[in-house]
């Protein structure tokens, strides 16, 4: 007999958090329109379609998909409407273990990956590729910051086109496996707090570097000012820094003469983009060692928060 309930994560009011976390079951969502009030936590997710719409032409049963990070962000440069159209946030997230979407808040999966690591690629991997590709294509050295998704894809994206790659952490084990993935510099922050500096002096003729992958925001976007060459590109894509020395101001980017650039994930086309360099490159995401299963959905959130983790954590859906 079909399935009519399913198990889902859901994060209750008031406590939007961690803290917030409930397992419960719930009926089985239908193709159709679908709102709830709990909102259902996690933006990245993967899966294998089991019914589709009678007015749905892109996929059919049994094809492996992705979801889409901002789901109204279809191409283009992104709105405050598709900015507000979060899955995980204002839409009902992945941790569950069904749901339902437009079909043009979907992708095809790439070919070469296992549903398990084609889930961890709409958020960080297509973060990194708009880093490297939204502006203007991407050069030849680059700068990423950290062991996370955003900074391993970066890497691996940026190998893939052929650029000289540094990569910085602050852990001995994860610099040997940043070196693993052909890191062609990795920078010790915690023995080198001038590594913007160091950087510059590996790049050639010591004028830096044409991509940095910003992740720490305050703590780290005054280094990446010392790296960055004339004219090139500043990606701000995290906050994960917590200092409170004062930061460097607007003006320094005309200082430094080069472009600093917040970004929000990427569009529909530039998943599509993607896709097509993994299977292309057949690059493979890097998972943390340890994969949750369904059950243990608050524990991966807080193992995320530990900050123990090397690329993506995943959550295993049964």
């Amino acid at each position: 007999m079909p399935a009519t309930t399913m198990k889902q994560w859901t994060i209750t009011y008031p406590d939007k958090n961690i803290s917030g976390m409930r397992m419960s079951k719930v009926p089985l969502p239908k193709t159709g329109p679908h709102e709830v009030l709990p909102i259902v936590p996690v933006s990245d997710g993967a899966g294998v379609v089991i019914e589709v719409g009678s007015n749905v032409r892109e996929f059919k049963q049994g094809d492996k998909v992705m979801t889409i990070f901002n789901q109204g962000h279809q191409y283009g440069d992104i709105t405050p409407y598709a900015a507000s159209t979060g899955v995980g946030g204002t839409i009902d997230g992945v941790l569950r273990q069904y749901g339902v979407y437009n079909e043009s808040g979907l992708v095809k999966a790439p070919r070469n990956l296992t549903t398990l690591e084609s889930s961890t690629l709409p958020g960080a991997a297509l973060t990194a590729w708009n880093a490297l590709y939204g502006l203007k294509p991407i050069r030849q050295w680059v700068i990423v910051q950290g062991t996370g998704g955003v900074g391993v894809f970066g890497l691996q994206l940026a190998k893939a086109a052929g650029a000289t790659v540094i990569a910085t952490t602050s852990s001995e084990e994860k610099a040997s496996r940043l070196k693993e993935l052909k890191a062609d510099h990795v920078i010790d922050y915690r023995d080198q707090p001038n590594w913007g500096g160091v950087a510059r002096q590996l790049s050639p003729n010591q004028a830096g570097v044409d991509y940095a992958l910003d992740i720490g925001g305050t703590d780290t976007l005054e280094q990446s000012l010392e790296c960055i060459e004339m004219e090139g590109i500043i990606n701000l894509i995290g906050f994960l820094g917590a200092g409170d020395k004062p930061q460097p101001g607007i003006l320094d980017a005309l200082n430094y003469v080069c472009t600093v650039r917040g970004l929000f994930v990427g569009s529909r086309a530039m998943l599509v983009d993607t896709v097509q360099a993994f299977e292309g490159n057949n690059i493979r995401p890097m998972i943390d060692g340890r994969i949750f299963g369904f059950e243990e959905g608050k524990e991966a959130f807080e193992y995320l928060a530990a900050r123990k983790h090397f690329g993506k954590v995943v959550v295993r859906v049964d």
